[in-house]
């Protein structure tokens, strides 16, 4: 029995009800037994009094007196009986409230059971009716946003997997047909060929390298030792690593930092990745002859970092997806042909905005260069 009221909510807000209507029921059979003696007294002395007829002062004293006890106790059984009408009928108002009141609210909550138990089997796209703004609808309204949370997860899941198994096939691919053709003869067994495959092998491990991070950085289980860093030293650091690479390749690298630039409160580490990633990203796609150029200003309590390039630009329908994982805008450019791991720019804003700021992408068209842009606290 206990357990049976335990499963079932329409039960137990009609024990709810019935609890309620007991205690009151109590309470006003008690209050009515110690107060309807002196009260019936007083009245009926009152009424006596205004008819000129004596009246003795308890009941059971005299004629007077045996008149008042009969009609005290005929007016007590009246009373009792009357109450126990009342009890009856309340019980069953309460019943029926109960049912009505418990439909009410059981069957969004067994709409949300039957929901939750398709979700768990995978249905994400199951969805609740929201019904009313009670506590009741609000609850209909959060379960669907995590229904809907849940969705998107499972498809970034699907797609992430896809996208890394399109990534391993490029360099696996090339490193299985360099080695069958080495094995028919096809190949010589040259340096040159073993450098290839040995090029394509150290793509392959970058990519595995660049997929760790980008699980580490999307979990939050990297801890960011934040200390007062001048943005002019993390600019120069990242652009004395990747200035050999600007000269390779015949592109401009400067900077234009103001003297007076506060320090920010960011992990040294970290940001010099965010600028590694975004600098290196300017370099693939600026073609030889072209500029790129890493600024700083400040804007109220942040101070904003710039990459501008004059490179191949980005379409105003790419602008929000940049920072996807694996997103290109040009899905024709694989990771071999330079169009690196898809995965950099994915890995800057999740540590840039670990550092509680933003990061964004400007541009004003294909062919004409793009601006990337994310801020640090002072």
């Amino acid at each position: 029995m206990i357990a049976y009221v335990r499963r079932h909510l329409g039960v137990k807000l009609f024990l709810s009800y019935l609890v309620v209507i007991l205690v009151g029921v109590v309470v006003l059979a008690s209050t009515t037994q110690f107060a309807l003696p002196g009260v019936l007294n007083r009245h009926l002395g009152h009424m006596y009094g205004m008819m000129g007829i004596g009246m003795m002062a308890g009941p059971g004293s005299g004629q007077g007196g045996g008149q008042v006890q009969e009609l005290y106790t005929t007016f007590q059984a009246s009373f009792n009986e009357a109450l126990a009408w009342a009890v009856l009928a309340a019980v069953a108002f309460a019943l029926v409230v109960s049912v009505l009141f418990s439909r009410g609210v059981n069957a969004p909550v067994c709409a949300m059971m039957s929901a939750s138990q398709r979700i768990a089997e995978g249905h994400y796209h199951e969805r609740v009716q929201v019904r009313g703004a009670d506590e009741l609808g609000q609850l209909a309204g959060r379960f669907n946003t995590m229904a809907g949370k849940l969705e998107q997860i499972e498809t970034m899941r699907r797609q992430l997997i896809g996208d890394v198994t399109h990534e391993l096939r490029t360099p696996l691919t090339a490193i299985k047909g360099s080695m069958e053709g080495l094995m028919d003869g096809v190949l010589p067994a040259t340096d040159e060929t073993f450098g290839q495959i040995y090029q394509e092998a150290d793509r392959l491990s970058l990519l595995v390298d660049d997929l760790q991070e980008l699980s580490r950085v999307e979990a939050d289980t990297f801890k960011l030792d934040l200390r007062p860093v001048a943005v002019a030293d993390l600019v120069n650091a990242a652009l004395a690593r990747l200035e050999r690479q600007f000269e390779e390749k015949g592109v401009v690298l400067t900077s234009s930092l103001p003297p007076d630039l506060p320090l920010v409160q960011a992990d040294e580490d970290r940001v010099g990745q965010v600028l590694l990633n975004l600098i290196g990203n300017a370099l693939q796609y600026t073609p030889a002859k072209g500029e790129v150029r890493v600024s700083a200003t400040r804007h109220g309590d942040e101070v904003e970092v710039s990459v501008t390039d004059t490179g191949l630009g980005i379409p105003a329908e790419h602008l929000p997806h940049i920072f996807d994982r694996f997103y290109r805008v040009d899905r024709s450019r694989s990771r071999r042909a330079g169009g690196g791991s898809g995965i950099g720019l994915t890995i800057a804003k999740h540590l840039v905005e670990a550092h509680g700021g933003r990061i964004w992408a400007e541009s004003e068209g294909e062919g004409k260069g793009s601006k990337l842009m994310f801020t640090l606290k002072i």
